[in-house]
C-alpha cells in the first residue's frame, strides 16, 4: 500500500529543521519501502504492508525522536484516502498570485464534518469545503490577510491539522500514483 506521511511543523520559520535526505534514511531504517520525499515541508511517500495508520504513525514518530530529537506529529494517509480528498477539490482552485487555496489535513480526533462549525469562516470571502480527512480552504490573495483562516492559525484546533497548499497536495497525489505504478511493475 502506498502512503504519505505528512509531518507537522518541520522546517517552518527556521524551527524543527530536518534534512530530507536524513529523514528518508530514517523512514527506510524504520522499515518503509520505496521512500521518496517531496519538498522541505515534510511530505514523505512510501510503501508498507501490514501496519495500520496508527502503527505507522507511532513507529515513525518514535524514529524521528530517536534520529532528530524532535517530537513531530506524523499524519498518515493512503492513496485511496488522498484520492477521495482531492476528488472534492475544485479544479480551478490554485495557489498563485490571485488565489490562496489550502488543504488542511485533519488528525482523526477532529476528522468530522461538524468541525466546520468550529472554523472561523468569513463567508463573504472564504470558501470552505469538507472532504473526509481534510478541510479545503480558498480565498482571493487580496483578502488573504482578512480571511478567517488567520484566526484559525495558532488556535487549539489548528494543532490537530497540518496544511499543504493545493499545488503541493496535487503533486503529492501524482507522486503517490507514480509510486503505485512503480510498485505494481516491481511485483511483475
Amino acid at each position: 500500500m502506498i502512503y504519505i506521511a505528512l509531518l507537522r511543523g518541520i522546517n517552518v520559520g527556521g524551527k524543527n529543521k530536518v534534512d530530507m535526505k536524513l529523514l528518508k534514511q530514517t523512514f527506510e531504517q524504520a522499515g518503509m519501502k520505496h521512500v521518496t520525499t517531496y519538498i522541505n515541508s515534510g511530505n514523505i511517500i512510501f510503501s508498507n504492508e501490514g501496519m495500520s495508520h496508527r502503527e505507522l504513525s507511532d513507529k515513525l514518530e518514535q524514529a524521528i525522536v530517536a534520529d532528530f530529537g524532535l517530537n513531530i506529529r506524523v499524519l498518515i494517509r493512503n492513496l485511496p484516502e488522498i484520492r477521495d480528498t482531492l476528488s472534492v477539490l475544485p479544479e480551478h482552485w490554485t495557489n498563485d498570485a490571485d488565489m490562496k487555496s489550502d488543504v488542511l489535513f485533519l488528525w482523526d480526533e477532529i476528522n468530522d464534518r461538524s468541525i466546520l462549525g468550529q472554523i472561523p469562516i468569513k463567508p463573504e470571502m472564504d470558501t470552505v469545503l469538507f472532504a473526509s480527512g481534510a478541510i479545503l480552504f480558498s480565498v482571493s490573495k487580496a483578502n488573504a490577510a482578512k480571511s478567517g483562516l488567520i484566526k484559525l492559525v495558532g488556535s487549539k484546533l489548528y494543532q490537530h491539522m497540518t496544511v499543504r497548499n493545493v499545488n503541493t497536495a496535487r503533486k503529492i497525489y501524482m507522486l503517490m500514483q507514480a509510486a503505485e505504478q512503480e510498485e505494481g511493475l516491481g511485483r511483475m
